[in-house]
C-alpha cells in the first residue's frame, strides 16, 4: 500500500478529483477596485521604483 492519498486512476487529467467540483460555491465575479486599494498599489509601486533607483545609483 502506498502512502499517497490517491492512485493515478482516481484523478482527472488535470490532477484534480473529478467529483471535487463543489456546486455550493458561487463563482467569483470581478468588481471595481476601491480608491484605497488603488492608492496602496500605487504606493507600493512607487516605493519599489525608489528602491530600485537607489540600488542602480549606488551600484553605478
Amino acid at each position: 500500500m502506498s502512502d499517497w492519498k490517491y492512485e493515478t486512476d482516481e484523478v482527472g487529467e488535470d490532477g484534480y478529483e473529478p467529483e471535487a467540483a463543489d456546486e455550493s460555491l458561487e463563482p467569483l465575479e470581478p468588481g471595481s477596485p476601491s480608491v484605497e486599494n488603488a492608492l496602496f498599489v500605487a504606493l507600493g509601486v512607487g516605493t519599489m521604483l525608489f528602491v530600485f533607483a537607489r540600488i542602480v545609483l549606488l551600484a553605478g
